[in-house]
């Protein structure tokens, strides 16, 4: 996935589940590490890395992202 494509995920997650998404993610990114499923524990970390920006307003979903 893209950037771009993860950011428009978070936002849709957050959009229709408020910060409860974050806290999802956060216990997805633990179960897959305990379960040593670690594709999908980075998936959900990306994912949550986002959400946190979303939810803190640190990035506008409606803009680009831009990654230095």
């Amino acid at each position: 996935m893209r950037a771009g494509d993860f950011c428009f995920l978070a936002a849709e997650l957050v959009d229709e589940h408020g910060a409860a998404a974050l806290g999802i993610a956060q216990r997805a990114t633990a179960e897959f590490v305990s379960e040593g499923m670690l594709e999908r524990a980075r998936f959900w970390y990306a994912l949550s890395l986002f959400m946190d920006d979303i939810v803190c307003s640190r990035i506008d979903p409606e803009r680009p992202i831009v990654l230095h």
